[in-house]
């Protein structure tokens, strides 16, 4: 099955992958139209009520795979404010070619479409998948009237009204005979009392199992947000390096986290300060990360619901490798783990939520499989993350994702990704994404933006450096802004 937010996704990544939805709307309607064909016999009075969005559209689509019908088409409102050009492209195509296609602005003038005229069957275009709420006017109108019919309805995607995912209707809704649903089914319409077809419109399997630019709709910033509802990042790294702990914390501002701060020994305070100035560097009293210090860091990302990253350039020294144990053992929000840090996951019991993002010896180190090209061990992957119990991006020249259900493949990226930094910038990015989606959508979208990031520096790939991607970070993610 597939939720709605997802099949969004998947239509805006099979677009992507050169399987516009004009051309799935095409399909859509050829199935609308078989589902008529198989509730009535030709010569029979067919009326499509049509909504002024995409579902309306695949309707518009089937008016013209049924002219043995006696059809009319009534669009709900003016023509003009019809949302999508392609709908619009449909319906145009209709009034161009003569069918009997209305425009119906008041709700009063559907009584005598669909009460007076007693049509043999309904078709219920008006709403789809992505609508949830109460019916307005004239929709609701429509479908009492739908309703009160003797005529069979056949819903397009999801009865108007009805939520595809929860089934939940909050007032008037469309009670459907039938459902043709397009490319999976909605959880929402098992329990719904109507034949349900799920028809197969042609979305590539790429779309559901490659990550492309759907990925990005559900990271989108709500209208209205202020200073600190974007999260907060508390890298917790540096030591032997001072680079790595500040790409990252760099890269989670970049990606949209409104507050990044770094947590490092003393001694590296003065060179990571001056990386970039929107950092803030809080230093402690040690050369390296040690036990001692964590019961601090703890607390203070406890207190603040910072969204930790905790790994570069710590180093491999005993006593920090005790260090990350300890705070993993204590932490219990959010983290994405990386680097020296890997390691110890598999040895520790957490309650923390942790997105780990191993390249491919850092997780056979895991425990994981040994493969240089990854994808092609998928299953063994996702089983990998299962029994880890985290979420995985494990990185490759293909990446790939598991939180050990669900498993997706990131192929965005240059060969120049391969210079140091690159993952550190990565472990922001997603520390940025963690502080607004589930792991896994987080997981998912980071590493899509990051190589993304570097296609748009150099798409040749040579002379990349892990610091150019900051400055493309803005750019790559407006989408999800």
């Amino acid at each position: 099955m597939i939720t709605a937010d997802r099949m969004a996704a998947v239509d805006e990544n099979a677009a992507a992958l050169g399987v516009p939805r004009k051309q799935l709307m095409e399909s859509s309607g050829n199935a609308i139209a078989r589902a008529v064909r198989e509730t009535a016999e030709p010569g029979s009075e067919v009326l499509i009520v049509a909504g002024r969005g995409n579902n309306g559209g695949d309707a518009l689509v089937a008016a013209r795979f049924l002219d043995e019908y006696d059809l009319r088409v009534r669009l709900l409102g003016r023509a003009s404010s019809i949302s999508t050009d392609i709908a619009r492209e449909n319906w145009d195509a209709l009034i161009i070619a003569d069918y009997d296609a209305r425009e119906v602005r008041d709700s009063r003038n559907l009584e005598g479409e669909i009460d007076g005229a007693e049509p043999d069957v309904i078709v219920d275009a008006m709403l789809g998948t992505g609508v949830t709420g109460s019916l307005r006017e004239p929709e609701a109108t429509a479908a009492r009237l739908m309703n009160d019919a003797d005529a069979p309805v056949v819903s397009v995607d999801v009865p108007s009204g009805a939520n595809a995912d929860t089934g939940e209707r909050a007032g008037e809704a469309v009670d459907a005979d039938r459902i043709v649903t397009f490319h999976d089914a909605k959880p929402g319409l098992v329990d719904l009392d109507a034949e349900v077809t799920v028809a197969d419109i042609g979305i590539p399997a790429a779309a559901e199992n490659v990550v492309g630019p759907g990925d990005l709709g559900a990271l989108r910033r709500e209208a209205g947000v202020t200073k600190g509802d974007n999260g907060r990042v508390l890298v917790v790294g540096g030591g032997p390096y001072t680079g790595a702990p500040a790409l990252a914390a760099q890269a989670s501002l970049r990606a949209g986290v409104d507050l990044a701060f770094v947590a490092v020994p003393q001694g590296v305070f003065e060179p990571i300060a001056g990386y970039a100035e929107d950092l803030i560097v809080q230093p402690y009293e040690a050369d390296r990360l040690t036990p001692e210090q964590v019961d601090d860091l703890v607390e203070t990302a406890t207190r603040y619901d910072d969204i930790v990253v905790l790994g570069p350039g710590l180093g491999s020294a005993e006593e920090t490798e005790e260090g990350v144990r300890e705070f993993l053992d204590a932490f219990d929000g959010r983290a994405v783990v990386d680097a020296d840090a890997l390691s110890i996951v598999p040895e520790v019991e957490t309650d923390a939520t942790l997105v780990c993002t191993p390249n491919t010896k850092e997780l056979a180190a895991m425990g994981g499989p040994e493969a240089d090209d990854l994808a092609a061990h998928i299953e063994d992957i996702e089983s990998f993350a299962a029994e880890l119990g985290h979420v995985l991006v494990a990185k490759s020249e293909r990446d790939v994702i598991s939180d050990g259900e669900r498993t997706r493949v990131c192929r965005a990226g240059t060969p120049g990704m391969t210079v140091g930094g690159t993952g550190d910038v990565l472990a922001g990015i997603t520390a940025a994404f963690l502080a607004r989606a589930d792991p896994l959508t987080a997981a998912t979208a980071a590493p899509y933006v990051n190589g993304r990031a570097a296609e748009s520096r150099s798409e040749a790939g040579n002379g990349l450096l892990a610091s150019d991607l900051l400055d493309e970070l803005p750019g790559v993610t407006w989408e999800a802004r």
